[in-house]
Order: C-alpha cells, then sequence, then structure tokens
C-alpha cells in the first residue's frame, strides 16, 4: 500500500495511491484510520513530503561498490548523525544551494519510516516496528563539516532532505536498488545487499541507545557514485518499487545588503 501526502483544493491531506488515483483518508495514520469515500486524479494534487518526522537519523559511509568488499564484522559504533525536521522537503521542489558555495552533494537512499514506538529491540523483531518505506536525499555541504569529523551543519541546511514521493508499505528492504540520475543521467545503482550495517541491525542499535517515535525517519546510506551537483542539475532518486524523487538544485540568491 502506498500513502500519499499531498495539497488538494488548498487543504492537506493523506491518501492511499492506486495507480492513478488517489483515495482520501482520515484519522491516525499510524493508528487507526478510514476512508473518506472521496478519490482523486494523482495529477491533481501536489504531493508533499510523505511524512513531516521529529526525528531524521542517517548514517555515514555505509555502501561498499561489491560483495567481497563487505566487512567480516560490523562496526562496533557506526557513525550516526542528526537532520533537523526543518530540512525536510517534498518531490518536485527545489533544493537550495547555499549562497556561499557553488555546488553541493546528492545522496540517495532507503528512508525508513517507523511505525510504533521503538525501544530495545531485536534485530529480529525490527519489521514489525516498521511502518513502511520511501525515498530520501540526504543532500550534504561537506564544505561545512568539522575538521574533527562533526557533520551536523553541512547536513543541516533547509531543503537538504528531500523525501518522497510515497511510504510503501508493502516492501522487502532486502531486495531492492537504490538509483540516483542527473540530468537524466545514471550515478547511482546498487541494491542493498552491499549495506556494511543492515538495515535490521542498524535500528536495533539505535533502539538501544534512543526511542524512536511513529513517524521518524532513518536514512539508511547511500551507494557510491554521490557526487557534486551545482545550479539547475536536477537529481532524480529512484527505488522502483517506491517511485522517483526529482528535485532541481538552485543557487540562493545573493543578499542585496551584501
Amino acid at each position: 500500500m502506498k500513502f500519499a501526502r499531498f495539497i488538494y483544493n488548498d487543504k492537506e491531506y493523506f491518501g492511499v495511491v492506486i495507480e492513478d488515483r488517489i483515495k482520501l483518508i482520515e484519522g491516525d495514520l499510524f493508528g487507526s484510520w478510514e476512508y473518506t469515500g472521496e478519490t482523486v486524479a494523482r495529477g491533481e494534487v501536489d504531493l508533499l513530503a510523505p511524512i513531516v518526522p521529529k526525528k531524521i537519523i542517517g548514517i555515514g559511509a555505509n555502501f561498499v561498490g561489491k560483495k567481497e568488499e563487505l566487512p567480516s564484522s560490523l562496526p562496533e559504533m557506526p557513525v550516526f548523525f542528526f537532520k533537523p525536521d526543518s530540512s525536510v522537503t517534498g518531490p518536485d521542489t527545489e533544493v537550495i544551494v547555499p549562497e556561499t558555495l557553488d555546488e553541493i552533494k546528492f545522496e540517495s537512499e532507503l528512508a525508513v519510516v517507523i511505525g510504533r514506538e521503538t525501544k530495545n529491540v531485536s534485530k529480529e523483531e525490527v519489521l514489525d516496528y516498521i511502518f513502511g518505506y520511501t525515498i530520501g536525499n540526504d543532500v550534504t555541504a561537506p564544505q561545512f563539516f568539522h575538521e574533527n569529523g562533526h557533520w551536523t551543519l553541512g547536513k543541516a541546511f533547509d531543503t537538504f532532505t528531500p523525501i518522497g514521493p510515497v511510504i510503501e508499505t508493502e516492501l522487502d528492504p532486502n531486495k531492492v536498488y537504490v538509483k540516483a540520475e542527473v540530468n537524466g543521467e545514471g550515478k547511482q545503482n546498487s541494491p542493498t545487499n552491499l549495506m556494511i550495517v543492515p538495515l535490521k541491525e542498524m535500528i536495533a542499535y539505535l533502539s538501544k541507545v534512543m526511542t524512536l517515535q511513529p513517524g521518524d525517519v532513518i536514512l539508511t546510506g547511500s551507494p557510491l557514485g554521490a557526487h557534486f551537483v551545482k545550479d539547475g542539475d536536477v537529481v532524480e532518486c529512484i527505488i522502483d518499487e517506491i517511485g522517483s524523487l526529482k528535485n532541481t538544485f538552485v543557487k540562493a540568491p545573493v543578499p542585496i545588503n551584501s
């Protein structure tokens, strides 16, 4: 089942996407909801990010190029980072390149949407706590990384976390490919079995540290091939079973009083 969040007739709704139609729903997306009885054409709505999470957590450098490069054991302490909810944007929106920079990086990723309170779960239980999956673009300005390794500023700019277009609840995360195109040219295309820290282990580890809440988003890492893009470039992040997340990168105008 594919869930979308969108604007229709100047109001915000959730709905279930069925081919080129969306059936409107009401209620708690993560609890009890029901159909309203109204259906709209997908072309009549403006899709938003399918969820605005309280927490966005990413993992760094989580893909290898081929199975032979996978480590024999998991890292003792994976590299995780937070992104603010103010960085979230949706499909077909602009990603703003800060005025002090000429280029920033795209990073196509499988994004996990947590479905219920998750604390101290084992890796065998993890899938029971996941609501669904969407696509994320972990946009990054490494020029703002601290020399001692702090990543927060380089990940935190407004519009630096496009997610969408929908949340897919019926997906085997171990059998998908994470892909990206820049201006129509393929740049990333890797199966999720090339993750250094697999999805189940990742979320189980996080749940030992913090309580994950419904709607929280976990970005599971970007395949090899991510690189810098600039003003006017169009980045399309693709997971066939979910859809396509397309955004145009636009240089922020220099303030008049600068």
